[in-house]
């Protein structure tokens, strides 16, 4: 009897895979970093078979040290880092570049067009989305117009588009060997070509990138009962499984923080942080450089859409600490540098690497550190490292707020960062509001294995899943009015410092 059911999460750092039972409690994970790719500064790629081996060997070691095997799974979903995207030979399986990650800046010159061509808002009614670097169909475009071969292989059906969920998908389910090219509405909603009452490819969108319809996968919902395919023998799992569930990391993370109302809302801390509020079945646009997203679809029912702000750099902020600066050994360390010092003695720090996403959007801004004195430590940079992650979530709940009418009276977290206790006391500091932990803080795995166990009736509806969410931890703010204010208006005068940096033509 199938008593588990197994989530694929594909993050940009990192591939884990879970297995959880009917309470939602995980049962094992195994977890492993891929390779971080910058031929040169914007630049952001990942290698695409990288990717499938960590996939098959976390899902192989997991199984293994837990004594499961295929037929303990009633059925597998995918969660996977978005507009990340992957071009390859459909004959072959190989990607023909790199994929493109969602950080990459490379199409600066395509998104400029866009607007300069007025072709921007039509993107925004009908896709949701601003142009800008963040999304996959410029990606798309730039492998068509800058690798060799690609564009008169995708005009023959011979290569295929994807993001990383279509990617795994097409691979699990068979790869040359008849695998399946589906992605679903989430996925396809982040790619500037997918419209979003439709829920199908746009042609008006596709000729703005110059995209031809052939090598697009077909869009079908986050949950589905006949599921998109099986699992094959030969694959990591060593036999057929259904694969009935795939959403975007984001759209995961709400289902796994049972986010199934509108109203509700999360953020998550990962490489970047995400802030969602579900709209229910009303679209709503955006006046305050929010995202207009499709929030899940299960099965025939219709779409639950979703206010999102995106923000490019939080956790992976934490990561240059570690990794270039090197005044951290382990993200942990963060937090107990920070704890050294009161304050932030007057420094801030804006981690505009990739430029601004919401709500400002200015792929022309970069990085910089502010407020320096001789006076100032590594550990007050760590400390304006922490309240970068948490200012910028001010900044998207501050837009979400114009946009909605709704007021946060709590804000649920998940994700790796939340680990860090400092930094959620910061973020209740900063918003004025509770900062809420559940007992699962990864839910991003949770979501998608929630998503695929109720096309299966694993679940039997979203109120029995609401019944499994538990907190772990509540951080209170601290901070007074006046504090927040001043804080918050020095903040904002880091963030001016950053724009204009870069010339976008």
């Amino acid at each position: 009897m199938a008593n588990y059911v197994g989530a694929v999460d594909q993050g940009t750092t990192s591939t884990r895979f879970m297995v959880f039972d009917h309470d939602g409690q995980e049962i094992v994970r195994h977890q492993l970093e891929h390779e971080q790719i910058m031929p040169q500064p914007g630049w952001v790629e990942h290698n695409p078979v990288e990717i499938w081996e960590r996939t098959s060997s976390v899902v192989q070691t997991a199984l293994g040290r837990a004594g499961l095997c295929y037929s303990d799974l009633a059925a597998l979903g995918i969660t996977n880092q978005r507009e990340t995207t992957v071009v390859w030979n459909r004959r072959t399986g190989r990607p023909y570049y790199n994929a493109i990650v969602w950080q990459d800046t490379r199409t600066d010159r395509i998104a400029s067009a866009l607007e300069r061509e007025g072709k921007g808002a039509v993107i925004r009614r009908k896709a949701g989305l601003p142009p800008a670097t963040y999304f996959a169909g410029g990606k798309a475009q730039w492998i068509l117009d800058n690798v060799a071969g690609v564009r008169a292989d995708a005009e023959r059906g011979e290569a295929l588009f994807g993001t990383i969920d279509t990617w795994l998908l097409w691979n699990l389910t068979g790869g040359p060997h008849g695998g399946i090219h589906v992605t679903d509405v989430t996925n396809a909603s982040r790619t500037m070509l997918m419209n979003l009452e439709t829920l199908d490819w746009d042609d008006e969108l596709l000729s703005f990138f110059g995209i031809p319809r052939v090598m697009l996968p077909e869009i079908k919902p986050s949950s589905i009962s006949g599921g998109y395919g099986h699992t094959t023998e030969s694959g990591p799992l060593g036999g057929r499984v259904p694969l009935t569930a795939a959403l975007g990391d984001q759209h995961a993370a709400m289902v796994g923080q049972v986010c199934f109302a509108p109203g509700e809302a999360k953020n998550t801390y990962g490489t970047g942080n995400f802030l969602l509020l579900n709209t229910g079945t009303e679209l709503v646009h955006s006046d305050n450089g929010l995202l207009t997203t499709v929030c899940y679809q299960f099965g025939e029912e219709a779409p639950r859409y979703a206010l999102e702000g995106s923000i490019a750099v939080t956790g992976s902020a934490v990561q240059w600490l570690r990794d270039q600066l090197g005044i951290i050994q382990g993200a942990a360390q963060s937090e107990s540098l920070a704890r050294e010092v009161p304050d932030n003695g007057g420094v801030y720090f804006v981690p505009a690497f990739s430029g601004l996403f919401a709500p400002y959007w200015r792929s022309d801004a970069r990085g910089a550190i502010v407020g320096l004195s001789r006076f100032n430590s590594n550990a007050h940079i760590a400390r304006a490292t922490l309240e970068s992650i948490c200012y910028q979530s001010r900044d998207v709940a501050d837009a979400m707020a114009k946009d909605s009418g709704v007021q946060l009276e709590v804000l649920k977290v998940d994700g790796g960062v939340t680990a860090n206790s400092l930094c959620m006391q910061i973020q209740a500091d900063v918003l004025g509001v509770p900062v809420s932990r559940p007992v699962v803080a990864e839910t991003t795995a949770l979501g998608a294995a929630y998503a695929a166990g109720l096309a299966v009736e694993f679940w039997k509806d979203t109120d029995e899943l609401r019944q499994n969410w538990n907190e772990h931890n509540r951080w209170e703010p601290q901070w007074n009015d006046e504090q927040r204010a001043v804080g918050y208006r020095r903040w904002q005068k880091a963030v001016e410092r950053t724009f204009n940096w870069v010339d976008v033509a």
